[in-house]
């Protein structure tokens, strides 16, 4: 087994010594499965002229329904401006019902409607698929490893919302 110091790959070499060749191939592996990720989605997105904002926001309104406009805005980390430009969009055109808030009238909750919550399902479930397939051919070990992988790529705010949105839904 090679000490990681040869600049072959980053698959199997020691991690403790990937050299700078190794995590740029890394970088490269993430923006192609990335592109990967995101294409099935993308093309049923287009069909209906959203982005991947719009599929962002119809994911996490789904994951945890009722959720606040401030707390959307957290976990995507864009603009309020941005995130208005997008829930306007998904509300208008009957994807998102945006409701007064219970325990504070200036809060917005949203919810999906039942057509939010259909087109939701087709883009995860494209997204399921292709994870499904690699996490399979990849096996058990190399899922738990990409995951730590993630987990700790994330810095302390994401982790802890990440944290908490899966608290929430077990």
């Amino acid at each position: 087994m090679s000490d990681g110091r040869s600049g072959a790959g980053f698959g199997g070499e020691s991690l403790l010594f990937l050299t700078d060749e190794q995590l740029r191939q890394g970088i490269e592996a993430m923006f192609f499965a990335y592109q990967g990720f995101t294409a099935d989605p993308d093309r049923i997105l287009a069909d209906l002229a959203y982005g991947r904002a719009h599929h962002r926001a119809l994911h996490f309104i789904n994951r945890s329904p009722g959720t606040t406009v401030n707390n959307l805005l957290s976990i995507l980390g864009v603009t309020k401006q941005s995130l208005n430009r997008v829930l306007r969009a998904l509300v208008e055109d009957g994807l998102v019902d945006s409701r007064v808030g219970t325990l504070d009238k200036r809060e917005r909750n949203l919810y999906l409607t039942e057509r939010g919550v259909d087109l939701e399902q087709r883009l995860s479930d494209a997204q399921r698929v292709r994870m499904r397939a690699a996490y399979k051919q990849a096996g058990p070990e190399a899922v738990q490893g990409f995951k730590k992988v993630l987990e700790a790529m994330m810095d302390a705010d994401m982790r802890r919302a990440y944290a908490d949105l899966r608290e929430r839904s077990q």
